[in-house]
């Protein structure tokens, strides 16, 4: 048990840290491969729009599932005819999610009942989020950039502590293994 959880850990690992690299060292081509991952998105959204709507038995829902299978089909083909204006789309995107996020974390530091630490902590929350949705809304394209970075900075990090959590878990599962030998269980019957 232990060398499978350990070998996957440190294959993840690996994975992860080349990941990383590839998108600190490359973040244009990490934001194309987004795209690339989103138009994929809406081609199998399409697909699955499409099957529920010639699965459902009303006009209704099927007119419904056929036109969302469209929009879908549109937004892939759309992607990869312009990658360029579709990572900016995403980038707004994110950043008016951002928006939305900071102010609602300023709402949760008004409600009653909370301590003042948990209020000052939205507050501060609220605010990073706001200050990180609006520069990437005021500058998408070095936003697109700045995202492929922070992507590639944590796969680095999370690489390297799955890294070191699979090595871990391996030397400790062979100390375990060494402590629970069969010549113990014939001395303890």
């Amino acid at each position: 048990m232990f060398k499978s959880l350990s070998t996957s850990l440190i294959a993840r690992g690996i994975l992860a840290v080349i990941t990383g690299i590839i998108a600190l060292a490359w973040p244009s081509v990490t934001v194309l491969a987004l795209v690339i991952l989103f138009a994929v998105y809406a081609f199998m959204a399409a697909g699955l729009q499409a099957a529920r709507a010639f699965s459902s038995r009303e006009a209704g829902p099927v007119l419904g599932h056929l036109l969302l299978g469209l929009v879908d089909l549109a937004a892939g083909v759309i992607a990869l005819a312009w990658p360029g204006p579709t990572a900016l789309v995403l980038v707004l995107i994110v950043g008016v999610r951002a928006i939305t996020a900071g102010l609602v974390e300023f709402s949760a530091a008004s409600a009653s009942g909370e301590p003042a630490g948990t209020r000052v902590m939205f507050i501060l929350g609220g605010l990073v989020t706001v200050a990180f949705g609006v520069v990437l809304c005021a500058r998408p394209g070095l936003g697109a950039i700045t995202l492929a970075l922070l992507f590639g900075l944590f796969n680095l990090i999370a690489g390297i502590w799955m890294l070191a959590q699979g090595i871990e878990l391996r030397r400790t599962g062979k100390t375990l293994q060494q402590a629970h030998s069969p010549h113990q269980e014939k001395m303890a019957a």
